[in-house]
């Protein structure tokens, strides 16, 4: 009963708050032990604390949960604890257990600058283990050098900043996701995008083309290519090998964005052709928000991740072992060290991929048994990410419904699935990945027992 497992979480995270207001008694007391009133300021605590697990310990509850509220106006979220959540972007970027509780332990601002010594660089960082991080993070996607970044754009940025010029050419996929056009206009290049085959892939017979195209209209070669494994849209697999081979038959560099790959399946970056592998923390890799990776052979290295040369007009100052891209550091505090947390699950769970798109395609064979619904995307999928059409089913509902599109999401949201766009009924996405073999079936039944409370067909 939905009611009875909000008790629980409500009840554990006013456990969780206690522990974190008993930890604060601790922080301001002097190094040698707390005075007769911290003292009993922590006694207090504690006594609620044990109040609170004596409630755990009698079991559900039917009363309605009272979630604890943060601060003023930052409520609680738990849409994680207390539903099934499909949203697109967010189902890969759940926390492990470990990433909570480094948040917990390294959340403050500079946490991982305790032990910075010379060089003073991120990533030479040993206490803890960042410098190791970055060299498993190039050994990950096999590159030979790797960063961590605030996000796959900032990857992008990096990239387009260091090898597009005012007014080059940079080839895209016409599915690509709209920071790698900022990426390149921020670098004062401009986009050229590959045309699509009927099933919504680059069409890789239409490249050679498409370049012989810019070049005769440039006079010189595009500067880069950036290619999405799976696109953001359809998350329709592309062939990142063949499209690779293409560019370099041109010499163009590739960029490989794996915001959808890099954290949930195997990625082989030199393999498939790439000089710059970009991955997505909070997308993809059990990692908080923003974080991401940039990776690149030895090629490109020393260009990317070139150190200033600038110096001081009056003070002569030097900082050269900084990163221009990377702006001397990047990730700190509780958001590295939650993605280096979460890296030995993310590792293992990669070959598992296998498992993940079978629950996917378990799901959608459940799905496309109410009568109407199509899936968009390629099928069977290769993806957990799906677009689906549900124009001849919900929608038909959605026109009659006094709420309309959104009556979709609220029936979900009543069996506890959420993620859905609100108002959604025509063409939307899911994301399945994480789900158990229970979850999927759940999330199967949720659908159809809808759909058959607004009397559509179910096979």
């Amino acid at each position: 009963m939905k009611g009875a497992k909000d008790h629980l979480i409500e009840k554990t995270f006013e456990a969780l708050f206690e522990l974190e207001d008993m930890r604060e008694i601790i922080r301001r007391s002097l190094p040698n032990g707390m005075s007769a009133g911290e003292e009993d300021a922590f006694m207090k605590s504690t006594a609620n604390l044990k109040s609170v697990i004596e409630d755990l310990e009698k079991g559900t509850s039917e009363k309605q949960a009272n979630f604890p509220q943060i601060v003023d106006r930052i409520g609680l979220r738990y849409r994680e604890e207390g539903n099934i959540n499909i949203q697109p972007i967010q189902a890969a970027g759940r926390l492990t257990p470990e990433a909570r509780k480094a948040l917990i332990s390294y959340g403050d601002g500079y946490s991982t600058c305790d032990s910075c010594r010379k060089p003073f660089r991120l990533d030479k960082i040993s206490r803890p283990p960042i410098a190791d991080f970055h060299e498993e993070l190039a050994s990950f996607v096999n590159m030979d050098t790797a960063r961590v970044v605030p996000g796959a754009r900032r990857g992008f940025q990096a990239v387009t900043s260091s090898l597009v010029g005012k007014d080059d050419s940079v080839i895209v996929s016409s599915l690509a996701h709209y920071t790698e056009f900022l990426a390149v206009e921020a670098a004062g290049g401009k986009v050229r995008e590959i045309p699509l085959d009927g099933e919504n892939k680059v069409d890789v017979n239409s490249m050679a083309e498409k370049i012989e195209d810019v070049i005769g209209e440039d006079g010189k070669n595009p500067s880069l290519m950036m290619i999405d494994h799976y696109d953001y849209q359809y998350a329709n697999e592309h062939d990142i090998k063949s499209i690779a081979s293409i560019a370099h038959d041109y010499d163009i560099p590739v960029l490989y964005n794996g915001a959808y790959t890099v954290g949930v399946m195997p990625v082989d970056g030199k393999k498939l052709g790439a000089d710059f592998v970009v991955g997505s923390g909070h997308k993809s890799m059990a990692s908080p928000a923003p974080s991401g990776i940039l990776a690149t052979t030895d090629e490109y290295s020393d260009l990317v991740f070139r150190t200033t040369r600038m110096k001081g007009d009056v003070t002569g100052r030097k900082f050269g072992i900084k990163e221009v891209e990377m702006m001397g550091c990047t990730l700190m505090g509780g958001t590295l060290l939650a993605m280096m947390a979460s890296f030995p699950h993310v590792k293992k769970r990669t070959q598992k991929w296998d498992e993940q798109v079978r629950n996917s395609n378990r799901f959608m064979e459940e799905f496309l048994k109410i009568e109407g619904n199509k899936v968009i995307s390629e099928y069977p999928r290769r993806h957990t990410l799906t677009k689906v059409d549900t124009t001849q089913t919900f929608d038909k509902v959605a026109k009659e419904h006094k709420r309309r599109g959104f009556f979709l999401s609220d029936e979900l949201s009543q069996l506890g699935v959420v993620g859905m766009f609100p108002g959604a009924t025509r063409a939307w996405k899911l994301n399945t990945y994480g789900l158990s073999r229970e979850k999927i079936d759940y999330l199967s039944d949720a659908f159809k027992e809808i759909a058959v409370k607004y009397n559509l067909n179910v096979n």
